[in-house]
């Protein structure tokens, strides 16, 4: 509909309704979540029984906090563990793959581009299991042939980086790359012109142009790796992430302590995403 056309009563009160609708389904889970964290009860539900702050500072023994809970924690770092090297190397390799992608000609472009979007249609879940039967058997064939154990292809950390960077750095890249179609390139020539080197021009015109670009996709690798189950649940090890450990103590009973982490959670991921609008709104 033309927003400068009149609209009818009915219609804004339809529109209106609507929007209500559609942000109560949003975020009424959340909020429900949220005030769950201070529920005085012993499950994670309701009914309602009193305000307290012991799923946050408890000490035990019948209520531990989040504060004091060292599984919690264990995973919780795990998790920053993994997301910090994810965004290092999804970061990078997704910036690389833009310029390849858009300023080199080579043969079967078209077919590797498609390839290198692949992981974004496949399911986490097979993507998974793809990733950890690969990865056994490349590290099975490596110790028959030369008896070399690699632990990189077993199960834990870096596996789990590994998996998790094959498809977040195709987001990274296409961020990175939407940008890159809109750079001029005659801003390049006039610094060659003006006898730049070619690591001149990338560090003093090309990166900074891509700035924002390469910082969104940073960010957006951070969250997307730090939330990652599917993908991360066939590669983790003894130790597993706080997506992970959440589900395991979800399926087999908790406190109201997965509603306190759930509330930091999403109180770290709106300052973080508030924190990158405004410094891109900035940079821009």
């Amino acid at each position: 509909m033309i927003r400068t056309l009149p609209a009818s009563k009915g219609y804004r009160r339809s529109f209106d309704l609507f929007i209500a609708l559609y942000f109560l389904l949003l975020f009424a889970p959340l909020v429900v979540t949220m005030v769950l964290a201070f529920n005085d009860s012993p499950f994670p539900s309701l009914p309602w029984e009193g305000f307290t702050l012991d799923w946050f500072f408890g000490k035990g023994p019948d209520k531990f906090g989040i504060f004091h809970d060292r599984t919690n924690l264990r995973s919780l770092a795990a998790s920053f563990r993994v997301a910090l090297a994810v965004t290092a190397l999804s970061t990078f390799l997704g910036t690389c793959a833009a310029f390849l992608f858009e300023q080199e000609q080579f043969p079967f472009k078209g077919l590797l581009y498609f390839l290198m979007i692949a992981p974004l249609v496949i399911p986490g879940v097979i993507l998974g299991i793809s990733i950890l039967m690969f990865a056994n058997g490349l590290g099975l064939v490596i110790e028959n042939l030369f008896g070399l154990y690699l632990p990189v292809l077993g199960p834990g950390y870096w596996l789990v980086v590994l998996g998790q960077s094959a498809f977040i750095s195709t987001i990274v890249a296409l961020v990175v790359l939407a940008r890159l179609k809109k750079f001029d390139p005659s801003l390049e020539e006039a610094a060659y012109n003006l006898g730049a080197t070619r690591v001149q021009v990338l560090r003093y015109i090309t990166l900074p142009y891509l700035r924002p670009a390469i910082v969104g996709g940073a960010a957006m690798a951070f969250l997307l790796s730090f939330e990652n189950f599917n993908t991360t649940v066939f590669l983790v090890s003894s130790q597993p992430t706080l997506p992970i450990n959440m589900y395991m103590q979800v399926r087999d009973g908790s406190t109201p302590v997965i509603n306190a982490i759930s509330l930091l959670l999403i109180l770290g991921a709106s300052l973080f995403a508030v924190a990158n609008l405004r410094g891109k709104r900035a940079r821009t």
